[in-house]
């Protein structure tokens, strides 16, 4: 096992388990808090097993997860929420965990994978990643 399938194990078992764990239970405002988490955590793993096992279809696979998981997270928090209901649980914290974790992920990528179209893929991702976390942590406090 290399790093960068440990480092998708790691992420798989210590937070996107808990976040589908959270996303099957709780309310309302806890479940769309977890599906926004769980496709931010998703779309790094399917990076770092690009990696791992050197196949580029698994960036192609975070590419889609970055465009759609944060559409489906406002199309949630559009339905599901309660206009009148305060904060969520947890809803503060999402984008911090955006702003460290993608970063920290994707610029190790785009390190090792070095300049050219495979770099500026990931940057595109990383990119989609932001700026998702942040409009759809506003859609879920109503900011």
């Amino acid at each position: 096992m290399n790093p960068w399938l440990g480092g998708a194990a790691l992420l798989l078992v210590g937070g996107l388990g808990p976040s589908l764990w959270a996303a099957a239970s709780g309310g309302a405002g806890r479940r769309v808090v977890a599906q926004n988490m769980a496709t931010l955590l998703l779309c790094l793993v399917f990076l770092l097993l690009a990696q791992g096992y050197g196949r580029t279809a698994y960036v192609d696979l975070a590419l889609v997860v970055a465009v759609l998981g944060p559409a489906g997270t406002l199309v949630f928090a559009r339905l599901l929420l309660d206009r009148d209901s305060g904060d969520p649980p947890g809803a503060r914290w999402l984008t911090p965990v955006v702003a460290v974790a993608t970063p920290a992920t994707v610029i190790p990528l785009c390190i090792v994978t070095g300049p050219g179209r495979a770099t500026v893929k990931l940057v595109v991702i990383g990119l989609l990643l932001l700026a998702g976390g942040v409009a759809t942590t506003r859609a879920v406090r109503r900011g």
